[in-house]
């Protein structure tokens, strides 16, 4: 069965409006899709969401949607969960489960603030020596990757340098002031090697996709992306049962995935990966294929993932400057339609990453073009998608523009 994502959104990205819970940020995110697609929440039948503030994410969103679907799902992956829940969507309507899927999610962690809003499961075997996670966790891989591979400090700063040349060029991120190598290197330590700059954004937000079978979704207002490949894995849960800390479990989603879509890393022409942390993109350029293993470090460095280099990476300005609203998966599947819809981008790759690195799910969207084995020669602008809910410059909808 072909799927295709027929509208996306996003809502209330940096500070939500006062008194906006996780709920209320979410159910306007899948407003705002279904209207993006031209549907009402009486055409939907299946819901997926995930949240750690909603543990009945899924059952919550019917409820504010105010529909009784036929199929619900809550796979809880953290921020894995939405590119997860994306192939979740393509099994239930190939079944017959549902035929038009709502995946949400919402956040509300910077107005509720991080410790309320995302309670952390403390493994038996770590507690005694109290980690403040997830930095922690983040910081070992880093520290094994520098001391395995030689990678640098600088190299994991051109990490969060590219991103904020990205946000640059997007009026809604939340950080665009200019960020050099030398003050990601100057930056306050959080956890060594990891310092201020190394760590994504706190901020609230949510998003939104609605699914359908391929042949419906170009009866439909907004233009159809399609889903070309998906896979999730796992490894553990606990970082003190990871069995490398420089090897995820991308290696298995990304090879699953680009083997059903029939593609490979060379085919991608952009990449929204998960950077929670600066080592965060390095791992999974490596381990989805982009780069040897031990070479991310210098695939990184001197501009080739910022703008105008070899490879557009987290093009929105990531988590590291565009947004991080707790669990992160969605603003990157939006960020991948918008990069297939109005950059005329026609195979883009969207992995996310749960735990502490625990859970991987890698997703590789397409054009109409790439989808029907066509991909077009030179960028070409595909028609406008409908609305205002995907322009970048109209992201934050009336009643609901993000705070600074």
């Amino acid at each position: 069965m072909q799927v295709a994502i027929a509208g996306a959104a996003e809502a209330q990205m940096g500070l939500a409006l006062p008194g906006m819970s996780a709920s209320d940020v979410m159910a306007q995110a899948a407003r705002d899709a279904l209207r993006d697609a031209g549907l009402q929440p009486a055409d939907v039948d299946g819901v997926f969401a995930a949240s750690t503030q909603l543990p009945w994410a899924g059952v919550t969103l019917a409820e504010e949607l105010g529909i009784a679907p036929r199929h619900s799902d809550s796979t809880m992956l953290g921020g894995a969960s939405p590119m997860a829940h994306l192939a979740h969507a393509r099994a239930a309507i190939a079944a017959g489960l549902c035929e038009v899927a709502v995946i949400a999610y919402g956040s509300t962690q910077r107005s509720l603030g991080r410790s309320r809003a995302s309670v952390q499961e403390l493994d038996p075997w770590e507690a005694p020596y109290a980690p403040p996670l997830p930095v922690t966790a983040y910081a070992l891989a880093a520290s094994r990757h520098m001391h395995q591979f030689g990678t640098t400090p600088e190299q994991l700063a051109w990490v969060a340098v590219s991103a904020r040349q990205w946000a640059q060029r997007n009026p809604d991120a939340w950080s665009r002031e200019e960020l050099t190598i030398a003050d990601v290197l100057a930056a306050p330590r959080v956890c060594d090697p990891l310092g201020v700059r190394d760590c994504c954004l706190v901020t609230d937000g949510g998003g939104a996709l609605v699914v359908t079978s391929a042949a419906r979704a170009r009866d439909l207002r907004g233009t159809p992306v399609h889903l070309l490949g998906a896979a999730e894995a796992q490894t553990h849960r606990h970082v003190s049962a990871m069995a490398d800390l420089t090897r995820t479990a991308a290696v298995d989603s990304g090879a699953r995935a680009f083997a059903e879509a029939g593609l490979r890393p060379a085919d991608v022409t952009s990449v929204q990966v998960y950077d929670a942390f600066t080592i965060t993109p390095i791992l999974f350029l490596e381990d989805l294929g982009f780069c040897a293993k031990g070479e991310g470090g210098a695939f990184v460095a001197d501009g080739r993932i910022a703008p105008g280099g070899e490879l557009r990476v987290n093009t929105s300005g990531g988590g590291l400057s565009y947004g991080h609203p707790g669990m992160n998966g969605m603003p990157l599947l939006v960020e991948a339609v918008r990069e297939v819809r109005e950059e005329g981008k026609d195979i883009v790759l969207a992995h996310g990453n749960g735990g502490v690195l625990s859970t991987q799910a890698t997703v590789l969207l397409g054009s109409e073009a790439a989808a029907e084995g066509r991909p077009r020669t030179k960028v070409a602008r595909l028609r406008e998608p409908a609305g205002a809910v995907m322009g970048r410059r109209r992201r934050a909808l009336a009643g609901g523009r993000a705070a600074r």
